[in-house]
């Protein structure tokens, strides 16, 4: 199967620009990665567009997103990070700016705390039709599945840094639950029997991410990350891993 067959949308990277504030997160401060190294990256593939997602060195800051979002141009979006005293002018702001959700780092806890999750993720959704996207392993994913079934849209990341899908995961997932087909390269294991299962369960759920650039990731996105999609399902399959399902979730125009 040749992937460079599909249109590409990456539903998953992060710019890092030094010139806007980062934050050390557990020790941490990632190295610049621009929007032009992030393109130069990609170039040798079909890209459409994508997402681009504040990590947790960029706490609440919007500037730099704001700046890349114009810098990538009108098939890009972003999700960035906000502290629940956000008000309504700035959510419908940055709604403006193309951003489209709302991201929890409970992995990294560094995020809003899990009891003020419920209460935003419906405010953003009401006022400015946002979804919440959730950074967070799969015991704790399993652990907070009653309330992610109450949001109104959710996306998690990384394949919930799953080996295989538990009962509680496979559930959320039936019941529209959007995860990230990224960071590949976190995983102790091979992702297409995770793969298999998630995408056997709704066939809307999985979004290619890329992931760039990795940041802590003890393997890096390479093209290989692609070949196990493409290993794990079939044609119509991969179509919608790399394209449709993002498209659809993030409501980016199609160009043709």
């Amino acid at each position: 199967m040749n992937l460079t067959d599909f249109p590409l949308f990456d539903a998953h990277f992060h710019v890092i620009d030094p010139v806007y504030p980062l934050v050390e997160n557990q020790g941490f401060l990632p190295s610049p990665f621009s929007c032009e190294e992030y393109l130069q990256q990609m170039a040798s593939l079909p890209l459409q567009g994508g997402v681009v997602v504040s990590g947790s060195y960029q706490a609440y800051d919007q500037d730099y997103l704001l700046a890349a979002l114009k810098k990538l141009g009108p098939n890009y979006v972003g999700v960035t990070q906000l502290p629940p005293t956000v008000e309504d002018d700035q959510l419908r702001a940055l709604d403006a700016a193309g951003v489209r959700g709302l991201r929890f780092n409970l992995y990294r806890a560094e995020s809003l705390e899990v009891d003020q999750l419920e209460s935003i993720a419906k405010r953003v959704h009401e006022l400015v039709n946002w979804h919440v996207e959730i950074y967070a392993d799969a015991p704790l994913i399993d652990r907070l599945s009653d309330l992610i079934a109450r949001l109104p849209a959710v996306s998690i990341d990384h394949l919930a840094l799953s080996r295989r899908a538990s009962k509680p995961l496979l559930k959320l997932v039936e019941q529209g639950v959007r995860v990230k087909a990224s960071g590949f390269g976190r995983l102790e294991s091979d992702p297409i029997p995770l793969l298999r299962e998630l995408y056997g369960a709704n066939q809307e759920c999985l979004m290619f991410g890329s992931d760039l650039p990795s940041t802590r990731a003890p393997r890096p996105f390479s093209l290989q990350d692609l070949d196990r999609i493409g290993d794990a399902l079939c044609d119509n399959g991969v179509r919608r891993v790399l394209y449709d399902n993002a498209l659809k979730f993030y409501r980016i125009e199609r160009s043709g």
